[in-house]
């Protein structure tokens, strides 16, 4: 059901909620905002050590990592993440995700528009006809209330003067949780989990996700936009892992 309640009385609505509960940051718990000037700044943006079309981190810099030079003809033209899952965006995902803070999509979209404005995606041969975010299962999305994703996409598409089709991709089974399984298991689990419609034939499309760690998700969402008739598909995330044994940079401080 669409709310008929004018913007400028929503903004009042929210003006009076914030003055009663003042808002706190997500990532040190400081009243006033939610994502101190602190915090903001403290979020540590993806290395340039990636590899060129996955985004995966990578300890040297190389063109194509392992598992992207045996691929003939990937889903995805390339995939990027705007920061890393570490303090204090860590805590900030968990709240945007767990916690029933869906206002913090308009400050962490900002991460994604900064990544959007560099390299590759300053070169694009083309312009991208929408950008659609990763899709919950309804139940899942019953449960939460929000998708995330969404969110976020919508953040992020107003900012850059992209248009959002959360029709063209849904998520057509239930899988379980990926936060626990390995990358294996992750790429079974997902494979053949979302639809697209005869509507993204032809289309340029960027997928929007929040954290991305092996790339399952994002894989398995531009291959059913790809068998939908899609002509190219992009991967954008908020967030990837640190690569395995490196150090959290904030705890290395404390």
């Amino acid at each position: 059901m669409t709310s008929n309640r004018p913007a400028w009385l929503a903004a009042l609505f929210r003006y009076g909620a914030d003055l009663i509960f003042p808002p706190t940051c997500a990532g040190c718990g400081r009243a006033g905002a939610l994502l101190c000037a602190d915090c903001a700044q403290a979020v540590d943006p993806t290395p340039s050590t990636v590899c060129s079309h996955c985004g995966r981190l990578q300890f040297v810099a190389v063109p194509l990592c392992s598992l992207c030079a045996r691929e003939s003809d990937p889903p995805l033209m390339w995939t990027r993440a705007a920061a890393l899952h570490t303090h204090p965006l860590r805590e900030a995902i968990h709240r945007f995700k767990y916690r029933k803070q869906p206002e913090l999509a308009e400050p962490l979209s900002r991460y994604l528009v900064a990544n959007f404005q560099q390299p590759p995606w300053i070169d694009l041969p083309h312009s991208l006809d929408a950008c659609v975010p990763t899709p919950l299962h309804p139940k899942r999305l019953l449960e939460r209330g929000y998708n995330q994703a969404g969110l976020l996409a919508k953040a992020f598409a107003e900012k850059v003067n992209l248009a959002v089709e959360e029709s063209w991709l849904a998520r057509s089974r239930e899988t379980a949780s990926q936060a626990t399984l390995s990358a294996e298991q992750r790429r079974h689990n997902i494979a053949g989990a979302f639809t697209a419609p005869p509507a993204v034939k032809g289309k340029h499309i960027l997928v929007i996700d929040d954290v991305t760690t092996t790339g399952a998700t994002l894989t398995a969402c531009a291959y059913a936009l790809r068998d939908a008739g899609a002509t190219a598909v992009y991967g954008l995330a908020l967030a990837t892992p640190r690569l395995p044994g490196s150090k959290d940079p904030h705890q290395m401080a404390g």
